[in-house]
């Protein structure tokens, strides 16, 4: 497992410059990373450059067993709540965030908040093929504008395929998308921004977001409002699209213990 950082987060080991500097929010630890107590309006209105990862109890799980993934995201410039369950467990343990900021809401209301802000440009890249230009072509629908610049799905291959990640790097690049969106999955699309992004410099923000672009494709439905707001998006998921989610939804319940360990100051 890796070093676990204390119950309390010592900024000046953090990555980057201690919240209080740049941010008017404050970070609460959980297990071996942290999330930034921020609000939706905050986060937009403070975000112009780093990588945003969104934490889940299935990211959890895998933090306790792969460095790579540990790693690229103690390199986070920003970790927002993906899940009511990281929302209320921080809350029961006394480390409290304002709201849950997921991935699938966070990319709709970033096109949303940039939608007249020319320098803004997106790209999407990931998810099955077709469905990243689906979603290029749907946002530029509501937001009135070409703001999604580009949109690419990689083979299933794509993060061992060096030449492959080349032509990526490539597209990327002659797109002139300032900001990257990444449907890999976790902990792939982590490991692979945060190893090759130094190759796209004219990239300020980089997103992992799971399968947000199936959504802003609509080829995927979101789970209903009221589920959501109470924390049971996860058994939509399971109900619609069980060979996809049970085995993750069965390893997730460790995180249930390890926030109750963590929560007693025995995480280690």
């Amino acid at each position: 497992m890796p070093e676990t950082p204390s119950a309390q987060i010592d900024a000046s080991r953090m990555p980057g410059p201690p919240p209080s500097q740049h941010r008017p929010w404050q970070r609460s630890n959980l297990l071996n990373v942290w999330v930034d107590g921020v609000t939706m309006e905050q986060f937009l209105a403070n975000l112009e450059h780093g990588v945003v990862f969104t934490l889940n109890p299935d990211h959890c799980f895998h933090l306790q067993r792969n460095r790579a993934f540990y790693d690229a995201y103690r390199q986070a410039d920003y970790i927002t709540s993906d899940s009511k369950y990281v929302y209320w467990g921080l809350k029961l343990i006394g480390r409290r965030i304002p709201e849950k900021v997921s991935g699938s809401d966070i990319v709709p209301s970033l096109c949303n908040y940039n939608a007249k802000n020319p320098d803004t440009k997106v790209f999407f890249l990931g998810a099955a093929p077709g469905i990243a230009e689906n979603a290029r072509q749907r946002t530029n629908a509501r937001c009135g504008r070409e703001i999604a610049v580009g949109a690419h799905s990689p083979s299933m291959t794509f993060v061992a395929n060096e030449k492959e990640i080349d032509e990526v790097v490539e597209i990327i690049n002659a797109s002139g998308a300032t900001c990257v969106i990444v449907g890999l999955g976790a902990p792939k699309q982590e490991i692979w921004i945060q190893k090759y992004k130094h190759r796209m410099p004219g990239v300020k923000i980089w997103m992992g977001v799971g399968a947000t672009i199936d959504y802003e494709a609509d080829a995927v439905k979101r789970a209903p409002r009221w589920m959501t707001r109470n924390g049971l998006e996860w058994l939509y998921r399971i109900t619609t699209e069980p060979k996809r989610y049970w085995r993750r939804y069965a390893r997730d319940l460790e995180y249930f213990w390890l926030l109750v360990v963590d929560g007693l100051g025995r995480y280690k």
